[in-house]
């Protein structure tokens, strides 16, 4: 079944044809290639990307991968460090495969690439976790214990990986048996404190984070947040940005943290960061958001308003599906709807044909039945996938 897209069914000449499940579709900026479809030109409404039985998707940055149904794992974008796993040339402009299989269904959650540092993770489905890239300076940040770059994904220790959350400077995954483990940068300008050791140590190996219990994470301008199954909500690193973005961990100050800090309240069910602002759906449908929005990202119907505690989006019935750009959020309803908000800079947000205009509040992506699909929000770009 397709999408109902601006009144024509999903870009098809026929409206009548169903569009068949495993189809992609990006729109947004498309240099370096990270629409996958060949060529550098922006598109403001979605384009099919060649190809089907695409299952999994995960934009972000300059990168994009996707799965499909073997199991196999493509990318397209920038590799100008061997990110991609492909020699390092300087970009893919369409997909290009990944060696090997096995590989999770792709999301935010299984595939992440590092904001700063080009650098790239992979989960499989044994649980094992691989990584690649520039792996330079005194950080060791693909947490294999040197500073050697790597031009395809090299194993890195251990086993039972789960989840990953990424920020501009480092990584956080859960694993399991419920433990946190952080891999990255820890101790620049950017990220004192973000590795949650309570120190400004490198780490050229993943370090565990304090506590068990660790359900999902996710990270924005060098700090990071994560979820407990108990329910309540952690935030540690930096708490503004360029000296001028305050309160960005939502604890109602303005002071550093080096270590997981409760935010008030429980229930807390996902959280998902942009750059400067990050949100949090409670168990009972409800949605709230803290940070800066340099371009709308809070949806709080202001664009200069800076929120230093959680504060509720209008509405209820938001569910876990929360999808999250650099500088964009958006969340999907139990009724099938889709909401974005923030930067549309080429018409990423997909909301109507060469639709540019930034978004301070939820908006409406058109069609329903959202959440049997995979909407994905990247640096300039989204997409989606029929499934």
């Amino acid at each position: 079944q397709g999408v109902t897209w601006y009144g024509y069914e999903t870009m098809k000449n026929d409206p009548a044809e169903p569009t068949p499940a495993g189809t992609l579709y990006t729109a947004g900026y498309g240099q370096a290639g990270r629409l996958g479809l060949n060529d550098e030109i922006p598109r403001s409404s979605p384009v099919q990307v060649p190809g089907t039985q695409w299952t999994g998707l995960s934009l972000d940055g300059s990168y994009a991968s996707a799965t499909k149904t073997d199991g196999t794992l493509w990318v397209w974008g920038y590799d100008s460090y061997g990110e991609l796993g492909q020699n390092a040339t300087l970009y893919h402009s369409s997909p290009v495969q990944i060696p090997g299989t096995q590989w999770s269904t792709a999301s935010y959650e299984k595939v992440s690439f590092v904001w700063n540092a080009a650098i790239a993770f992979y989960i499989k489905t044994d649980g094992t976790l691989w990584g690649s890239g520039i792996n330079s300076g005194s950080s060791g940040l693909l947490g294999l214990n040197d500073v050697v770059a790597r031009s395809s994904p090299t194993q890195i220790p251990g086993t039972q990986w789960d989840k990953m959350g990424h920020s501009r400077e480092g990584l956080t995954v859960t694993k399991t048996d419920g433990t946190l483990w952080f891999i990255g940068r820890n101790g620049d300008s950017y990220s004192t404190g973000i590795s949650g050791q309570n120190n400004a140590v490198q780490h050229s190996s993943p370090v565990q984070i304090p506590g068990t219990q660790w359900n999902q994470s996710t990270g924005g301008f060098g700090n990071m947040f994560a979820t407990k199954t108990d329910g309540t909500l952690w935030a540690w690193g930096m708490n503004s940005a360029l000296g001028a973005y305050l309160g960005l961990l939502g604890l109602n100050d303005h002071v550093q943290r080096s270590s997981p800090t409760q935010l008030p309240g429980t229930q807390w069910s996902k959280v998902a960061s942009a750059t400067y602002a990050t949100m949090a759906v409670k168990t009972d449908g409800t949605l709230w958001v803290w940070g800066k929005p340099n371009d709308g990202e809070t949806g709080l119907n202001t664009s200069t308003i800076a929120r230093s505690s959680p504060t509720q989006i209008p509405g209820t019935q938001w569910t876990t599906t929360l999808i999250s750009g650099r500088s964009a959020l958006g969340a999907t309803k139990t009724d099938g709807t889709l909401w974005v908000w923030g930067s549309n800079a080429r018409g990423r947000l997909m909301i109507g044909v060469n639709d540019k205009v930034n978004r301070s509040s939820p908006t409406q992506v058109p069609g329903t039945e959202w959440n049997s699909r995979l909407y994905n929000l990247g640096d300039n770009a989204s997409g989606y996938i029929i499934l």
